[in-house]
């Protein structure tokens, strides 16, 4: 099972050609670039870690394909994401946001459910990978 998160997750993962371009997109309109990493991608951990600082002032990827290569060779499997943000509204606001890896495996998730009163259900969501301590999910 593939995690779906992010712009372009329903498209076969993107090539080193296809970020730089993406991410292009982004400095041409003047956003931010950051990249960001984990091993626990639950649908409500929105807050993975950042690598690094955010990269201002760009106006080439080069830089940003760099950051990505390096995050990449060090957490080889993890999630590893690029967001860009735009402040021209007055606050940070994500305006894009895409994987660049994915682990080799991805075990998927399980679909929890508990009954409450009333016989209400509740439903939640674990990745299976959890299950491991952190940094030792996907085989890391």
């Amino acid at each position: 099972m593939l995690l779906r998160h992010g712009a372009f997750s329903y498209l076969p993962d993107l090539t080193d050609d296809e970020i730089a371009l993406q991410v292009r997109y982004a400095l041409d309109h003047g956003w931010p670039v950051s990249v960001e990493h984990t091993d626990d991608p639950h649908a409500r951990n929105v807050y993975w870690e950042m690598w690094g600082l955010p990269l201002f002032d760009l106006i080439e990827p080069d830089g940003v394909l760099a950051e990505i290569n390096a995050c990449r060779s060090t957490f080889p499997h993890h999630y590893v994401r690029v967001l860009a943000y735009d402040a021209s509204l007055g606050r940070q606001t994500t305006a894009l946001s895409f994987l660049v890896q994915r682990p080799p495996a991805e075990p998927g998730f399980e679909l929890t459910r508990t009954e409450g009163p009333g016989r209400a259900q509740a439903y939640g969501i674990r990745p299976y990978a959890a299950t491991a301590p952190p940094g030792e999910r996907y085989g890391g």
